[in-house]
C-alpha cells in the first residue's frame, strides 16, 4: 500500500490550525498533485484501490492519482482519512510554543491556539492525538485489512490519500498488528504529495501481519516543482502539519 500526503492548500501557506477546515489546493498543490500524477504514469504504477479523505486537498490529490490510472481502479471516499479535528482552533492562528509569561488559557483569549504538550489534549470540540490514533485504527480496518484477510488473487496495491498527522497514524495502526515492528520509528515530516511505502500480509502460522515499511516521505516527482509557496509559512508549522513531533516540547514553555 501507498500513503499519499495532499498537495500543498490554500490554509498551508498560512499560520492557522487547519484540520477539517476544507480549503482548496493552491496553485502549487495543483501542480504537486499533477507531477504526482505524472510521476505515477511513468512509473506504471498500479492502484488495485484508491481511498481518500473527503476533505478538498486529499480528494483532488486522491483524483490525481485515479488519473494515473489506465484501467479506472474503485475511488473511494473514507471520512476516517480525514485529518485531526482541532475543534474551536480550526481556522484561528497556530503557535509551537507558550512563551514565558503566558499559559494556553491567555492565548486562546487571544485567538492563539498553542500545540498541546500530550497526546491526550484536545481543543473544544475536537480530538486528541490519541482520537486520532483510534479513528486511524478504524480506517485501516476499513481500507486496508479486508484487501489483506480475503487473500484476493493477484497483487492488490491500495492507494491512501490522506493529511500529515492522519498518515502518521495511519502508519502506526499497522505496525501494531505486527508482533515484530519497530514502534520506536518515526515515519513523519511528510512533504506535500510525499508517498510512503508499506507491504503488509498476514504472518504464516501465527496472529498478526508482518508489515514492512520500504519507502518514506519519497518526493522526486517533485523534481523542477517548488514544495512550498512564497512567502514560506513557519517551518515548524508545515513540520507539524506534515505529523512531525518537533523538539522542544511546547509543555516547557507553560
Amino acid at each position: 500500500m501507498v500513503t499519499i500526503r495532499h498537495g500543498e492548500s490554500e490554509d498551508n501557506t498560512k499560520l492557522i490550525w487547519a484540520g477539517w477546515k476544507d480549503a482548496p489546493l493552491s496553485a502549487l498543490g495543483r501542480r504537486q498533485a499533477s507531477a504526482l500524477a505524472s510521476f505515477l504514469k511513468r512509473s506504471n504504477t498500479h492502484f488495485t484501490h484508491i481511498y481518500a479523505s473527503p476533505l478538498l486537498r486529499a480528494h483532488a490529490t486522491g483524483l490525481a492519482a485515479l488519473s494515473s490510472q489506465s484501467h479506472n481502479p474503485p475511488f473511494t471516499i473514507n471520512p476516517k482519512l480525514r485529518e485531526q479535528h482541532f475543534g474551536a482552533a480550526e481556522g484561528k492562528f497556530w503557535a509551537y510554543n507558550v512563551p514565558r509569561g503566558e499559559t494556553i488559557a491567555s492565548m486562546i483569549e487571544k485567538d492563539i491556539y498553542p500545540v498541546l504538550p500530550t497526546r491526550q489534549g484536545r481543543f473544544e470540540g475536537g480530538e486528541s492525538l490519541d482520537d486520532l490514533a483510534a479513528r486511524a485504527d478504524e480506517a485501516m480496518a476499513e481500507c486496508v485489512l479486508p484487501h489483506v484477510v480475503l487473500g484476493e488473487k493477484g497483487e492488490v496495491h491500495v492507494a491512501l490519500a490522506s493529511h500529515g498527522l492522519c498518515i502518521s497514524e495511519c502508519v502506526k495502526a499497522l505496525l501494531r498488528l505486527d508482533p515484530e515492528a519497530d514502534l520506536e520509528e518515526n515515519y513523519t515530516g511528510l512533504l506535500n504529495t510525499a508517498w510512503t511505502r508499506l507491504t503488509v500480509e498476514p504472518r504464516e502460522g501465527s496472529k498478526g501481519l508482518r508489515v514492512i515499511v520500504t519507502d518514506v516521505n519519497r518526493s522526486e516527482h517533485l523534481e523542477g516543482v517548488d514544495t512550498i509557496s512564497e512567502p514560506v509559512a513557519d517551518n515548524d508549522a508545515r513540520a507539524f502539519f506534515g505529523g512531525k513531533s518537533i523538539p522542544d516540547s511546547p509543555a516547557a514553555h507553560i
